[in-house]
């Protein structure tokens, strides 16, 4: 779709964050059209258990495209029990070589407790380094800020909401109506 007749659906953040032997995703809740705030509660993280398999899955960009994701993804998780590496790459191979899928515009980040990877449709799936990744249009706001505070005695969730927290203030797609999920291994 070109840029000329998509919406103008913008932005959110997600974030991750491991440390502590946890992992935190965290997402903002403002859904926006244009200049336009269309939702402030949405609700872009959440927990998947196919096969008693816990992962915590954040999506940014159109929430129908990331549901379909979700639910391949649900199915890749079925199909190799445990794997979410291998799930990931899976999907990530399926979204880069489907028609259908090739259309979707979202990026996940997803956490099984022990690792963190970010999905892209360009058959990425990218470890962070520094036990971070961040998604979305507030993204880097909220990435920089986390990794600023990695060093502190702060957990994962205070991590996460304070980086969240410091992304709102400065990204006007994202709202401080927090989800929070953590997972440990």
């Amino acid at each position: 779709m070109s840029s000329e007749t998509f919406p103008g659906w913008h932005g959110t953040t997600i974030i991750g964050v491991r440390k502590g032997g946890e992992v935190v995703i965290a997402g903002d809740g403002q859904v926006s059209l244009g200049q336009t705030v269309i939702k402030g509660s949405a609700r872009k993280v959440r927990r998947l258990s196919p096969g008693g398999f816990d992962v915590v899955a954040g999506f940014a960009g159109s929430t129908a495209d990331a549901f379909t994701l979700l639910e391949r993804l649900e199915a890749k998780l079925e199909a190799t029990p445990g794997q979410l590496a291998r799930a990931s790459v899976e999907l990530a191979k399926d979204w880069r070589t489907d028609k259908y899928l090739q259309k979707l515009e979202a990026m996940l980040i997803v956490s099984d407790g022990a690792d963190i990877f970010v999905i892209t449709g360009a058959g990425d799936v990218l470890e962070p380094e520094h036990d971070v990744a961040a998604i979305g249009s507030g993204g880097n706001f909220a990435l920089a800020a986390a990794r600023a505070m990695m060093d502190s005695d702060r957990s994962a969730e205070q991590i996460a909401r304070d980086a969240m927290a410091i992304a709102a203030d400065i990204c006007v797609y994202t709202n401080g109506n927090l989800t929070v999920e953590t997972i440990s291994k």
